[in-house]
C-alpha cells in the first residue's frame, strides 16, 4: 500500500506542476551575431513596448543570459504565454585576440573573453530548466556547423520541442532553403528579425510548437 500512495502521490504532484506552471520558459539559442537579441526585441516590441538589450556587431555582446517574464503572444485566435530567454552565443572556442582585432585593448579583451567563456557554460546551464527553444541561425552562413549540430543533438536528448529560425533572409545572399535541407527533421521559419520579415509566420509557429 505504501508502493501505491507513494505513486499516487508522484502522480498528483506532477500533474499539480503541470498545470500551474504559469509560462513556457523559451530559450532563445544559436551562435553569435546569429540575430538572438535582435529577434527577442523584435518579440517584446511587438508584443510589450519595450526592449531585452542592445544590439552589436560585436560577437558575444550579450554575455549573460537575459530573462523577460510573461510575454504574451497571439496567435490564430488564441494566446501563449512566454518567459523569454535571451541566451549568449554559443562558441566551441572563444579567443581573446579576436576582440584585440576589433581595437581592445589585451586587458579588456581577455576580459570580454572570460565573461564569453561563463556566458555560454551558462546558456548550456539553462537548458536544464526549459520547456523549448528557439534556435536561432544566420540564413548567410553554412549552418552545418559544430556549434548547431550540438546545439541540436542537445535538444533531441533532452526531448525539448525545438524550433529553427533561418534569419536574415532580407540580405541578398541568404539561402534559407540550405538550412531546411541541413535540418529536415525539425519546423523551421524563414524571418528577418530586424526588418520583421515573415514575423507573424514565425509566432504562428510560436505558438504550434510552444503553445
Amino acid at each position: 500500500m505504501g508502493v501505491i500512495r507513494s505513486f499516487r502521490k508522484n502522480f498528483s504532484d506532477f500533474f499539480k506542476k503541470l498545470f500551474n506552471k504559469k509560462n513556457a520558459r523559451i530559450g532563445i539559442y544559436g551562435p553569435p551575431n546569429a540575430g538572438k537579441t535582435t529577434l527577442a526585441n523584435r518579440i517584446l516590441r511587438d508584443w510589450t513596448g519595450d526592449a531585452m538589450g542592445s544590439v552589436s556587431h560585436i560577437a558575444h555582446e550579450t554575455r549573460r543570459a537575459r530573462r523577460r517574464e510573461g510575454v504574451t503572444i497571439k496567435s490564430n485566435g488564441g494566446s501563449i504565454s512566454l518567459d523569454i530567454i535571451d541566451t549568449p552565443g554559443l562558441a566551441t572556442k572563444i579567443d581573446f585576440h579576436e576582440f584585440m582585432e576589433l581595437g581592445m585593448d589585451e586587458a579588456e579583451s581577455k576580459r570580454r573573453a572570460k565573461e564569453a567563456t561563463e556566458g555560454v557554460i551558462e546558456a548550456v546551464k539553462w537548458l536544464e530548466n526549459l520547456d523549448g527553444v528557439i534556435l536561432v541561425m544566420d540564413a548567410t552562413e553554412d549552418p552545418y556547423t559544430q556549434v548547431n549540430v550540438t546545439v541540436i543533438g542537445n535538444m533531441e536528448a533532452r526531448s525539448l520541442p525545438l524550433l529553427i529560425v533561418a534569419n536574415k533572409v532580407d540580405l541578398p545572399e541568404s539561402s534559407p532553403s540550405t538550412i531546411r535541407d541541413a535540418f529536415p527533421q525539425h519546423p523551421m521559419v524563414a524571418i528577418s528579425a530586424l526588418e520583421g520579415k515573415n514575423i507573424d509566420t514565425f509566432y504562428d509557429e510560436i505558438a504550434k510548437r510552444f503553445g
